[in-house]
Formats: structure tokens, C-alpha cells, sequence
């Protein structure tokens, strides 16, 4: 059963009419990104320090992934290169991309990047958004008909290879799901690993993760939608529940397990978060969840019937959600500017329904 659901998934997005990702949107972007994958500073480690010699730069701890304020911020403006030069190879800044890439995607960087997650005190490290993204990076390498991208699939493979080893080993002890609207949330951690098991054909991997989706939000109902979103978010915990769980059932199943989970769409989450200040590295996080509200608003949409209303709805609000946050990814303020392209550019390059 559950292979049969698999193979029914949608692999990743693709884009559609409408609003969708312009090469001057992927010009303008790919600028933001080239400005801090290799830009070390300021930089806010997740780092667990076991003697006084665990004291280092960020580029010695991370040597493929140290710019861009974090890790994962880092994981995803690469994703972000590879993503847009896929889409525009001939865009002037390709040649700038392609330099990026090479310079932080080596054999010896990535062994860099493999030593420092040994050791017990680094289990938890960046698990599991920057793990997804991590995995979302060697997914969209791995259908990249480029001589490039072959290389550096094959160099990232490694890194891969052991943080899907990572989801195995810990999704099993996992008894409940992270239900949070910012970087633990286990169904958005689910959702890209989904993606990269179905991109390179890794079953066992692909099976775990939506037997462990259906695990924890099978037999949710009427969840408190009006509750959100919190001052933080840059994730709707409601929506990405939603949009893993239309890639974990069947096209069939999952209009009614919806329709279950939320039988209303409250006002709160059809309406743009307001971001108060951007140049506050927690409140931008809501320029963030607007983006990701309205990714999963045009997926989720794109999964129902065409005669639900919710169908209708939900497009609308991803049109609102995305309008609004479009005109602030390049703030000049680098607490947004350093990540929000990345949600911009996978927001642009989902389905319209």
C-alpha cells in the first residue's frame, strides 16, 4: 500500500502558469544568494563545543556551508544557485553561480563538512530543517543535465548519503511530531526528504517517511488554525502538515483527510502575517511565513478537486500571501535578505492551481 502511495507522489515543483519565477526574479535573486554563500560574517553557529580546540571561525567548522548568516540559511542560497541555473543557464550571473558552486561544493570541503557532524554531541545538529534543505540541495542536483551538476551531485553525495542515514536512525525513536512554526517542525523535515528519496530512487528512505508522516498526522481532525500564526513563524505548522500529507496519501484520500484536518479555513490564515520590523531577525521570520503560506496554499490547492471551495481560497490567499512578501525580500536588511530569496524562489516555482 504504501509503495503504491509513493509512486503517486509529486516528485518536486514545477512551475505553472501565472505567478511563476521570471528570469528577473531568478536575476534579482541569485544576486541576494551571491552575496552571502561566501560571506562569514555575521554568523549565529549552532555549535556544541566540547573542549577549549572546539573554538573556531565558521568557515573551520563549515567549510563548504559557513556563509549566509547559518547553516542551513547557507544550504538552501546554494540550493537556490542550483535551482536558477537549472531554470535560466543562460543568466548573466551564471558564470558567477557556477564559480560560487565550484568554490564551496569540493571533495575536500564536503569531507570538511562530514567530519564535523561525528561525535555524539553533533546528533541534533540541524535536525531536521537543516537536514531538509540539505537533502532538497542534492535532490535538485540530481536531475541536472549538466556536466557541473553531475560533479557536484557526486560531491555532495557523501554529506547526503550520511544525513539520509541521519532521518533513518532517528525518525524510529521520534514518538511524537515537532508541531512548530519555525525550524524543528517535523512535517516540513518530512516533506523535502520525501523529494529527495523519490529523486534517487531510495524506497526503504521513501517508505519510512511517509509511514512515519501518517504515523503522526493520520488521524488528526479540526486543528486550531485560528491559533496561528505566532510572532516567530516563518512556517504554518496547519499548512505544512497539509502539503506533507498530500505527497504522503493517495490523490484520492487526501481531499477528505483535508477536509478533516481543517473544515474551516479561518481568516487569520487566508490573510498576510504584518512584519513589524525588518531589521528584527525574529520578527522578518513572518516575511518568511508568508512565503511558505502561500508554497503550500498553491500546492495544497493544486491537490483538491476544482469544484472545492477551498480550492478557490486557498489560491486567492497564496495570490494575497505572495504579493505581499515579494515586495520585501530585498529589505536591505540582511537578518531577512540572507534567506528569504530561497523561500521566494521555491514559493515561485510550486503549482498555480
Amino acid at each position: 500500500m504504501l509503495r503504491i502511495a509513493i509512486l503517486s507522489l509529486l516528485l518536486s515543483p514545477a512551475s505553472a502558469g501565472g505567478l511563476s519565477l521570471s528570469r528577473d526574479d531568478a536575476s534579482r535573486f541569485a544576486k541576494l544568494a551571491l552575496a552571502c554563500v561566501s560571506k562569514e560574517f555575521p554568523n549565529k553557529p549552532d555549535h556544541v563545543m566540547k573542549d577549549a580546540a572546539d573554538v573556531r571561525s565558521p568557515k573551520a567548522q563549515h567549510p563548504a556551508f559557513y556563509g549566509c548568516y547559518d547553516w542551513h540559511s547557507c544550504v538552501h542560497g546554494h540550493w537556490l544557485l542550483v535551482h536558477i541555473l537549472k531554470q535560466y543557464p543562460d543568466l548573466p550571473e551564471a558564470k558567477d553561480i557556477r564559480a560560487a558552486l565550484d568554490a564551496n561544493l569540493t571533495p575536500e570541503n564536503i569531507k570538511g563538512e562530514l567530519a564535523y557532524l561525528e561525535g555524539p554531541e553533533r546528533r541534533s545538529f540541524e535536525r531536521t530543517y537543516g537536514w531538509a534543505w540539505l537533502l532538497k540541495l542534492a535532490a535538485e542536483l540530481r536531475y541536472f543535465d549538466d556536466h557541473d551538476g553531475v560533479r557536484w551531485f557526486m560531491t555532495l553525495k557523501p554529506l547526503s548519503d550520511a544525513i539520509a542515514a541521519r532521518y533513518a536512525e532517528f525518525l524510529p525513536k521520534q514518538t511524537y511530531p515537532i508541531r512548530t512554526g519555525v525550524h524543528p517542525n517535523t512535517a516540513f523535515g518530512l516533506s523535502f526528504a520525501l523529494d529527495y528519496a523519490l529523486a534517487v530512487d531510495d524506497v526503504k528512505l521513501a517508505v519510512l517517511l511517509v509511514q512515519r508522516a501518517q504515523d503522526y498526522f493520520l488521524k488528526d481532525r479540526g486543528y486550531p488554525a485560528a491559533w496561528e500564526p505566532s510572532s516567530e513563524d516563518f512556517f504554518s505548522p496547519a499548512l505544512m502538515e497539509a502539503d506533507l500529507m498530500r505527497r504522503a496519501l493517495k490523490e484520492k484520500e487526501f481531499p477528505a483527510w483535508f477536509h478533516r484536518f481543517l473544515p474551516e479555513l479561518p481568516k487569520n490564515l487566508l490573510t498576510p502575517a504584518t512584519v513589524s520590523d525588518r531589521s528584527d531577525p525574529k520578527l522578518v521570520h513572518l516575511d518568511g511565513l508568508n512565503l511558505s503560506r502561500a508554497w503550500a496554499m498553491r500546492s495544497i490547492a493544486s491537490a483538491l478537486p476544482k469544484k472545492d471551495p477551498a480550492r478557490k481560497a486557498l489560491a486567492e490567499a497564496a495570490a494575497r500571501h505572495a504579493k505581499d512578501a515579494l515586495a520585501n525580500v530585498a529589505s536591505g536588511h540582511y537578518e531577512g535578505e540572507h534567506w528569504l530569496a530561497s523561500f521566494a524562489v521555491y514559493m515561485l516555482s510550486t503549482p498555480q492551481p
